[in-house]
C-alpha cells in the first residue's frame, strides 16, 4: 500500500484533487514475457486456486470417510467443464465485445486475455463433477459438501488475477482505500491496459471491489467450516449454503460497479443472476434431506445414485443414512455392564457345573460318577478328578484336605467305634 500524507491524487478528468492518507496501488503490469512465452498473473492465480481447492477438498473428503484420490479424479472432469462454462457465460453476457460492430469473434477464444464468469464456471463445473461422480459411482451431493469451502477459497485466490489485470473494479471514489488504476502501454507506445506496462500515471481511483469480494469470500469460508463442524451438514446442503452466501455478497458488490456490462431494465445482469441463484440455493438448503452421509455411502457403489434434483430419492437415501447412523451410535453406546454380564455368564455356568460336580462327588463318591452315562460321566468325572488337585494346590498344606474319599472317613469312624467297644468289654 502506498502511503501519502496530504498528497494530491491525479484523476482522469485532471481537475479534481483529493488529499488522502493512502491509496491501494495497482500492479505495474500483469504479464511478464519469458522469451516468447507470456507468464500471466491472471492464469497463475486461477491455477493456484484450483490446486488449493483440490488439495483441501481431498483432505475434507477423506475426513468424511471417502476414498483417497476421489476429488482429483472428479476434478479431471469438473475443471475443464468449469473453464469452458466460465468463458461461455462471459462471452454470452458481453457478446457486444466479440460480435458487435467493432468486435472480433475470434477474440472469444482468447481466454488468456481474461474474462471468466463465475456463474458459468460453477454451473458447467457442476455438470462435469456430476459426470465424474457417475463414472466413479460416488454421491455428488456429498462431494459438493466436501469441496464447497475449498471452491470459495479458490475463488478468492482467483480474484487476485482481476487485481493484476486492473478489471472488475467499482466506481470512482475518494476513500482512503481506493484503488489506483494506471495507464499501461505496450512496446510501441500504444495504450494496452491488459498487457502493457504502467508509466506510473494514475488514470483514476476506484472502489476495490475485487478486495471486497476476497474479504467476503474468506468470511464465508470460515463460516461454512464452523457450520459443518457444529451441525454436520450433508446431502448437498453445505454446498447450497456456499452458493447462497457467495450470491449475497456478489449482489452488493455488483451495485458498486459501473464498468461496461449487459443490463436488464437498467440493472446489471449479474445482479439478476445473483438474486435468482440465491433463492434456488436457499430453497435447496431448506427442503433437502437433513443429516450427513455415512462413510459407507461415500464409497464407490454399483447402485445407481439419485440425480441431484430428485429430492424425493435423496430424502429416502438420507432417511436410510440417518437410520444407519443411529443404529451404529446405539451399538457403540452399549453400557459396560452388558458386556460384563456376557463375560461373567460363562464363568457362572462353570461355577455351577463345578458346584454340581462337588455335590455329586461328596454324596455318592467315585462309584456314583461311574454309574452316570458315558458322555456325562466322562465330563463330570474329569471335573471331579481335577477338583481335588485344584483344592490341594490351593491349600498347599495350609489346611487338611477335606475332599478325600468318604470311605476313609467311614473306616476311621468304624475303627474308633471298635476301640470304644473293646474298652467297654474290658471294663
Amino acid at each position: 500500500m502506498t502511503l501519502r500524507v496530504l498528497a494530491d491524487s491525479v484523476l482522469s478528468n485532471g481537475a479534481v484533487t483529493a488529499d488522502v492518507l493512502a491509496y491501494i496501488p495497482s500492479p505495474s503490469q500483469g504479464v511478464w514475457h519469458i522469451g516468447p512465452f507470456p507468464l500471466r498473473a491472471y492464469a497463475l492465480c486461477i491455477i493456484l486456486g484450483i490446486v488449493v481447492a483440490i488439495w483441501w477438498g481431498e483432505r475434507r473428503w477423506q475426513a468424511r470417510g471417502g476414498q483417497k484420490g476421489a476429488i482429483l479424479d472428479v476434478a479431471m472432469f469438473a475443471v475443464p467443464f468449469g473453464l469452458v462454462g466460465g468463458r461461455l457465460y462471459h462471452v454470452a453476457t458481453d457478446w457486444q465485445k466479440y460480435f458487435g460492430a467493432d468486435g472480433h469473434p475470434i477474440d472469444a477464444l482468447k481466454i488468456y486475455q481474461g474474462g471468466l464468469g463465475i456463474w458459468g464456471a460453477v454451473f458447467l463445473g457442476g455438470v462435469g463433477a456430476w459426470i465424474g461422480c457417475r463414472v466413479y459411482r460416488i454421491p455428488l451431493p456429498a462431494l459438493g459438501d466436501a469441496i464447497a469451502p475449498p471452491i470459495l477459497l479458490a475463488q478468492a485466490i482467483g480474484r487476485l488475477g482481476n487485481y493484476f489485470n486492473q478489471e472488475l473494479y467499482g466506481r470512482k471514489t475518494d476513500l482512503p482505500w481506493g484503488l489506483e488504476i494506471y495507464l499501461r502501454f505496450d512496446d510501441q507506445g500504444k495504450l494496452d491496459m491488459m498487457n502493457g506496462v504502467s508509466t506510473g500515471v494514475v488514470d483514476k481511483v476506484v472502489q476495490p471491489t475485487f478486495l471486497y469480494e476476497i474479504i467476503w469470500n474468506l468470511l464465508i469460508v470460515v463460516l461454512l467450516v464452523q457450520i459443518d463442524k457444529r451441525f454436520r451438514i450433508g446431502h448437498g446442503r453445505l454446498f447450497a449454503l456456499y452458493v447462497a452466501g457467495y450470491c449475497l455478497g456478489r449482489f452488493f458488490v455488483e451495485l458498486l460497479r459501473d464498468d461496461e456490462a449487459t443490463k436488464i431494465a437498467g440493472i446489471r445482469i449479474n445482479s439478476f443472476t445473483s438474486a435468482l441463484v440465491f433463492l434456488a440455493a436457499f430453497a435447496y438448503f431448506v427442503f433437502a434431506t437433513k443429516g450427513r452421509e455415512t462413510a459407507d455411502q461415500l464409497q464407490p457403489s454399483t447402485v445407481a445414485r439419485p440425480w441431484p434434483w430428485q429430492i424425493g430419492a435423496l430424502r429416502a437415501a438420507g432417511a436410510e443414512s440417518e437410520a444407519a447412523s443411529k443404529a451404529a451410535a446405539a451399538a457403540e453406546a452399549v453400557p459396560p455392564k452388558h458386556s460384563a454380564g456376557k463375560d461373567a455368564e460363562p464363568a457362572a455356568d462353570k461355577d455351577a457345573e463345578t458346584e454340581s460336580t462337588d455335590h455329586v462327588s461328596d454324596r455318592n463318591g467315585a462309584d456314583t460318577i461311574a454309574d452316570e452315562p458315558e458322555k456325562a460321566g466322562s465330563s463330570v468325572g474329569e471335573s471331579a478328578t481335577e477338583k481335588p488337585d485344584l483344592t490341594k494346590s490351593e491349600n498347599s498344606g495350609n489346611e487338611p484336605d477335606t475332599t478325600g474319599d468318604n470311605s476313609k472317613e467311614s473306616e476311621t469312624s468304624d475303627a474308633e467305634q471298635g476301640k470304644v467297644g473293646i474298652s467297654k468289654k474290658d471294663d
